[in-house]
């Protein structure tokens, strides 16, 4: 693990530097050399009074294989919620009224991040996953 810096909330106050134990900080650039940054070490990012330095993982693990009935029915769930999306995206089309379009317009965003969520749960979408990597290999050779 190792620390990164969003540039666009950093305030420049500097306590970074002060605190980082192998002078991984750099304010001139904006960027924390990771290469010397300690694994989990967190002291930059506690100092930080703007919240601009947060930890990254070098590695994720690989997720839990999900039982073949759950993610079945995690799967029935999302193409459910891509119907109700569908079907909330034909009420906004149809209706001349602001108020209508812009509550259909929430719920469809709504139902999107509901059906990507039952996905990733089934055990798709997860770019580390043993069956993603599988449907990318699939792809790349069709």
């Amino acid at each position: 693990m190792y620390a990164s810096r969003n540039l666009s909330k950093c305030t420049k106050d500097c306590l970074c530097l002060f605190v980082c134990p192998t002078g991984a900080t750099n304010t001139e650039t904006g960027q924390i050399d990771s290469s010397r940054c300690l694994d989990g070490c967190r002291l930059c990012v506690d100092a930080c009074p703007s919240k601009a330095i947060f930890l990254v993982m070098d590695e994720y693990p690989e997720p839990a294989p999900k039982d073949a009935a759950s993610a079945s029915k995690m799967m029935d769930l999302c193409s459910s919620r891509f119907a109700q999306e569908k079907a909330a995206a034909a009420i906004a089309a149809s209706s001349d009224e602001p108020g209508l379009k812009k509550l259909t317009e929430a719920l469809r965003q709504s139902l999107r991040i509901t059906a990507e969520d039952c996905a990733r749960e089934a055990g798709f979408m997860l770019p580390q996953s043993e069956p993603v990597r599988a449907l990318m290999e699939e792809l790349e050779s069709s």
